[in-house]
């Protein structure tokens, strides 16, 4: 018939879908009832399918409708997606200029040089950044100031009328070195009681003084090390070889203490035997002949206000003797300075006589003063001035603190809980001369084992003294050795304070009083204060301190590079190399998160085709993977978002709904031309 001439037309391999022919419209009809059923046969295996029920085919999503998430098919596509549309500026150029391969490799050299370009810069500002600089911000402020604590001392430890018997055996040693070194009769100036020679020589001490005889070569360069250093080089060489010994406890290992100066190599060997009696002496008996204030000071005023038994306190120094602490925070009201001057500082006159003081230990006349904080231990070796007696001394203050940072910007400590270092001066806060003379007496109880008598000693630590510990004196002036080249490591260990407040003094002196008004100042002075001395202008002082003006500075530190400014520098980089801002940059990450992801596809895509079916073979996998993309369903494969992609069948057929099998692996099948024969025999 003439409808069945296209069926028996084999069909083309590239329409497996077609529907059914006009021959087959008889098929597709019911038969009538009287009609007998007939077999199917073979060929007819399109009409047992036809009655079994269809499978549910999935929707297909349509142009118009988008998936949640898509992504390119490949890397070109996604390169020209990011030029064409991102907001960085040269990137246009790299797909713009195509057809020109000359502009598309110089703008792709330029492009990456100015990328590279940007990011040495970008590791210059971290590197900035990490190092943690500061800047010094310098504040100037005005306002009403409390007064500094003042601490003034005697100059002499003990009167030597009242420590004359601890000092007998010594004076009497002293006496008789003195006379053998330099043939000098010093009964005048010790008073000790007079005896024979031959009596004092008698009963020694350890560590005598001598005059060194000359050196093997071997030990003479020890000696010059161990000994201080020279002041005085042209003095001649007999004069400056004295000192004393000093061995450790199995004498294995002695050295020299010497000095270049007589006087100094006297005064030093008095003071360390001076020291062992001081450490004998009992707690009880540590500070006698306390002086009152009357006693020391004639008069005091602050603000033009007398001073009172609550405005100091009292403490004893085992060199500078009785010290006294004005304004320090065990008063009841702290003095305040409203107003700059001399009038309204602290004011005070001294006794600064000398008729009762130890001749080989105290040297000097006058007064020890230090300036410091409420909080803050009077080291009177480290930051004292002394007071000529006859001479009224102004000083003039200005009030300085400092802020520094700490964590990475800086290495200081807010507290001192962090430094390895014991605080022995505690309740007082930390500083870092506390930490420094902690180490030390840390050292001394760790190395000699006994504490040094100038800093606080431990609990359950005694005071060094030769007659129980025979070779601290060897130990300590070797310490001190180490510990002026660092080699203890305190200098190290002790941290700044990140908070520090200082005094910047300033000195001024005059003669007082003077020559008129002598005579009635001291007759007012022997009358109120019973003073009695014959040289007058010797035995008195005056003091003024007082703030230069209440104008103070602040140092504080402050880091130079922030986040803020960071990232400001890292958005001028960036707008300078790529004219760009933040959302180009956040255009750079999606670039790279896309870049990621079909790769991750692609190698999930290659895998599933190599071992997703294991019994298929190289042939399958080859065969899956060179599917044409357009024979697959649409759903299985990203969408292009190209607008040049092709548009889905309107009508698609239902094999289309499921992956195109393997035909390489599929066994032979009946041709399409002999189906159509067999449905035409069956025709009447």
């Amino acid at each position: 018939m003439k409808g069945d001439k296209r069926e028996e037309q084999d069909p083309s391999p590239a329409q497996p879908t077609q529907g059914p022919m006009k021959g087959d419209k008889r098929e597709e009809q019911d038969p009538g009832p009287a009609q007998p059923t007939q077999r199917p046969m073979k060929g007819d295996k399109r009409k047992e399918q036809g009655t079994d029920p269809a499978p549910p085919v999935p929707p297909q999503p349509s142009e118009e409708e988008e998936a949640l998430i898509e992504f390119h098919r490949s890397y070109r596509e996604l390169f020209e997606f990011f030029c064409n549309n991102t907001t960085i500026h040269g990137a246009i150029r790299l797909v713009c200029s195509r057809h020109n391969r000359m502009k598309t490799a110089f703008w792709a050299v330029l492009w990456l040089c100015t990328f590279c370009m940007m990011y040495w810069q970008f590791g210059q500002l971290f590197g900035e950044y990490f190092s943690y600089p500061v800047s010094l911000n310098i504040n100037l402020n005005s306002d009403k100031l409390v007064f500094p604590a003042v601490t003034i001392c005697t100059l002499n430890p003990y009167r030597y009328t009242e420590i004359k018997e601890e000092l007998e055996e010594l004076d009497r040693i002293t006496e008789q070195t003195l006379f053998d070194l330099y043939k000098y009769n010093s009964s005048g100036t010790l008073a000790v009681p007079a005896r024979s020679r031959r009596d004092l020589g008698r009963r020694g001490l350890p560590h005598p003084l001598l005059r060194l005889p000359a050196l093997p070569p071997g030990r003479r360069a020890r000696w010059a090390a161990s000994g201080m250093q020279d002041n005085n080089p042209q003095v001649d060489r007999k004069d400056w070889k004295i000192g004393f010994q000093l061995c450790n406890q199995n004498k294995s290992d002695c050295f020299y203490q010497t000095y270049s100066s007589g006087v100094d190599a006297v005064r030093e060997w008095y003071r360390f035997h001076y020291i062992n009696i001081l450490a004998r002496l009992p707690d009880t008996s540590r500070y006698p002949g306390e002086d009152t204030l009357g006693n020391f000071i004639f008069s005091c005023r602050f603000n033009q206000v007398s001073c009172n038994q609550a405005n100091y306190s009292h403490f004893h120094h085992p060199m500078y003797g009785n010290c006294y602490t004005f304004n320090d925070k065990n008063s009841s009201n702290l003095w305040m300075s409203s107003m700059p001057g001399i009038n309204n500082g602290l004011s005070v006159m001294l006794r600064t006589e000398q008729n009762d003081f130890i001749p080989l230990l105290s040297t000097v006349t006058g007064a020890r003063v230090m300036v410091h904080g409420q909080d803050e231990p009077a080291f009177m070796d480290d930051g004292g001035f002394n007071l000529r007696p006859g001479i009224e001394t102004s000083i003039s203050m200005r009030k300085e603190t400092l802020e520094r940072l700490g964590g990475n910007y800086g290495d200081c400590t807010k507290n001192g809980s962090d430094v390895p270092v014991e605080n022995l001066f505690r309740p007082l806060k930390y500083t870092q001369q506390v930490c420094i003379h902690s180490c030390f007496q840390e050292s001394m109880v760790r190395e000699c084992g006994c504490a040094y008598i100038f800093y606080p000693r431990p609990p359950g630590v005694e005071f060094c003294d030769y007659r129980k510990h025979d070779s601290w004196g060897y130990c300590y002036y070797k310490l001190q050795d180490a510990f002026a080249t660092d080699r203890l490591g305190c200098f190290t260990k002790c941290r700044k304070p990140c908070s520090v407040t200082s005094y910047q003094l300033t000195a001024g002196y005059s003669r007082w009083p003077s020559v008129t008004s002598q005579d009635w100042i001291f007759k007012m002075l022997s009358l109120q204060n019973n003073y009695t001395i014959n040289n007058k202008r010797n035995g008195v002082a005056k003091l003024n301190i007082f703030f230069k003006e209440l104008k103070y500075k602040t140092n504080s530190e402050s880091p130079s590079v922030t986040m803020v400014t960071l990232l400001s520098n890292l958005g001028r980089q960036w707008s300078l190399w790529f004219g760009s801002s933040v959302l180009s940059v956040v255009e750079m990450a999606e670039f790279i998160f896309d870049l990621l992801v079909i790769t991750s596809v692609m190698l999930l895509r290659r895998f599933r085709s190599r071992y997703w079916s294991p019994g298929r073979g190289r042939r399958a996998a080859w065969e899956v993977a060179s599917t044409p993309a357009s024979s697959f369903p649409s759903r299985f494969y990203p969408h292009s978002a190209s607008p040049s992609s092709s548009q889905p069948d309107p009508a698609p057929s239902p094999a289309s709904a499921a992956p195109p099998p393997a035909y390489a692996t599929l066994g032979p099948c009946p041709s399409l031309t002999a189906k159509a024969r067999a449905s035409a025999s069956q025709e009447p």
